[in-house]
């Protein structure tokens, strides 16, 4: 809007400096070249007023989309969930983890990946697991254009389980990478 009114204003400058050029008493061929070149001012200014509002709408298109691929990557999930002993991910990982990958492709965000397992196994071998699966996840979306330094990866091993208790249905909601 600023620019608009700046075109404007620019404009009634040129209109204002015409008449008075014209009331001045010089001779016509000063007077058109005044013109000319108040035409041509006036003429610079709303391409510059044009392109402005056309980054403009650029960058609220760029927004716009950044808001879509946001809510996306939220509908996704930003857990990833594994098989017992495995850190491979699965069809349904790589597709919520895609979901983010498109997201981080168009902002400059830095994420961490949360390594997690269940309670089996020693502590020193859960730690190595749950370090696997982050870097899995990693991997996946270095191998998808997202630049490496901008993922942080760090595993608690079975230290912070969202479901207690004995049983696979508690365990297989502890073998997971959260996105944070």
């Amino acid at each position: 809007m600023k620019a608009v009114s700046n075109a404007g204003k620019l404009v009634a400058v040129s209109f204002a400096s015409l008449i008075l050029a014209a009331c001045s008493g010089t001779d016509s061929k000063e007077q058109e070249a005044a013109a000319a070149a108040e035409a041509a001012a006036a003429e610079a200014a709303a391409q510059q007023a044009a392109a402005e509002a056309e980054a403009q709408a650029a960058r609220a298109a760029a927004m716009a989309e950044q808001d879509r691929l946001k809510d996306a990557a939220m509908a996704a999930g930003s857990v990833f969930y594994f098989a017992f002993d495995s850190s491979e991910l699965n069809d349904a990982s790589r597709m919520a983890i895609d979901a983010h990958i498109a997201l981080l492709l168009v902002s400059d965000e830095s994420i961490r990946l949360e390594g997690h397992t269940d309670e089996r196994g020693t502590r020193e071998y859960n730690l190595a697991l749950g370090e696997r699966r982050a870097n899995a996840v990693r991997d996946y979306m270095v191998a998808n254009g997202v630049p490496s330094y901008r993922i942080e990866t760090i595993s608690y091993g079975e230290e912070n389980p969202i479901a207690f208790g004995s049983g696979e249905a508690n365990w297989s909601e502890n073998r997971r990478v959260e996105l944070k």
